[in-house]
């Protein structure tokens, strides 16, 4: 049996953000260059980024419910980290469509045209998402160690963030 990582998000996380990353370019290369199958190879990635996506935000709602008791400066940006993962999956679903559509309709050159365009800005906003439920994402695990093995983290005598921001008491 293959063995699962724990915890799976960000295992998982990491596909859907390349995939979409790369498809958007490839989107907005297609705009412009309507050769080598461009449009279909755009649609492609952006599907599988979507699909991944959707793994992404599943297993992430798996994670926050077992992320325990945070902080509310964790808390709140927890919840930014899901909307932003949230809208990126729409978005991204909504482009990969766009994409299937614009390539389909690629014999009619305006419509084509018209839907790679409109794909590929799907596409960038999508991938502005990313951008900013990475950074979220990032805000939770650097700064407030949220995810982190604290067990294993004690036992090798690393600090961790959420050690380094608490202040000192008098039985520590």
């Amino acid at each position: 049996m293959i063995p699962f990582p724990s915890p799976l998000h960000p295992a998982v996380v990491h596909f859907p953000i390349v995939l979409i990353l790369a498809g958007t370019v490839v989107a907005v290369v297609s705009v412009f260059l309507r050769r080598w199958h461009l449009p279909w190879l755009s649609a492609l990635v952006l599907a599988a980024g979507a699909a991944g996506a959707i793994a992404a935000t599943y297993t992430g709602g798996q994670e926050a419910e077992t992320a325990g008791e945070l902080s509310p400066a964790a808390e709140q940006i927890l919840e930014e980290h899901e909307e932003w993962g949230e809208m990126t999956r729409n978005l991204a679903v909504a482009a990969a469509l766009l994409a299937t559509a614009a390539a389909a309709a690629a014999k009619v050159r305006v419509a084509g045209r018209g839907l790679s365009t409109v794909a590929a800005a799907c596409a960038l906003a999508a991938a502005s998402g990313v951008a900013q439920a990475g950074h979220y994402g990032g805000q939770l695990v650097y700064h407030h160690g949220v995810g982190l093995n604290t067990a294993a983290a004690a036992s090798a005598g690393e600090v961790l963030p959420q050690a380094a921001e608490r202040p000192a008491r008098d039985d520590d």
